[in-house]
């Protein structure tokens, strides 16, 4: 079984208002990123927040998804990941992926999981073009290590340190590779949207 957790905690101060809860193919960026999950065989979805979380909450009612709150209101990345992993149920594997990276389709997070469930990889990265993206997925035998270790590198500290376990799938999608932090990266998002 594969869990998600989806880090929503930034502040997205580069973009000048919450980006998550932009408008993205008919709905706000975090609703339809959380439909792609749930679209796959994910068995559950969980969603970091700290701050709006009220907000980012009325985005997703009637969405099966649940939330929790990371305490840490100016914690960094891993701190989202560490918050998000102690409030998992039992999984034989999770999903990370990014709030704002919305141009991520159900189709490659069934692809990691088919190559988890099937493979002998711990740990599936896409990668386009030579580059190491996003969604990552790593076997919970990780999450201690994860919990301990890779404060200023985050997963690709654990990524590092287990070369050997790392399966890269090749993707042509230009999208693991581009989240938002801007105005000009969300007019590129909705505009690669808009071409699909």
């Amino acid at each position: 079984m594969v869990c998600a957790i989806i880090l929503a905690a930034g502040k997205s101060l580069r973009m000048g208002t919450q980006k998550l809860l932009l408008p993205f193919a008919g709905q706000t960026v975090i609703g339809h990123i959380v439909d792609q999950v749930n679209k796959s065989s994910i068995r559950q979805t969980l969603v970091v927040t700290s701050g709006q979380e009220e907000k980012i909450g009325a985005a997703l009612k009637g969405k099966r998804v649940s939330t929790v709150i990371n305490p840490d209101r100016d914690g960094d990345m891993p701190s989202s990941i560490r918050c998000g992993l102690r409030a998992m149920p039992g999984c034989e594997a999770v999903m990370i992926l990014l709030g704002d990276q919305p141009s991520i389709r159900s189709g490659l997070i069934a692809d990691m999981i088919k190559i988890f469930e099937t493979g002998n990889a711990s740990i599936i990265v896409p990668t386009y073009r030579g580059r190491r993206g996003h969604p990552i997925l790593f076997d919970t035998k990780y999450c201690d290590e994860v919990q301990k270790k890779y404060d200023n590198l985050g997963l690709r500290g654990l990524v590092s340190a287990h070369p050997e376990q790392v399966h890269e799938l090749k993707v042509d999608d230009e999208a693991v590779l581009a989240d938002m932090d801007n105005p000009e990266d969300y007019q590129r998002e909705s505009a690669r949207q808009n071409r699909r």
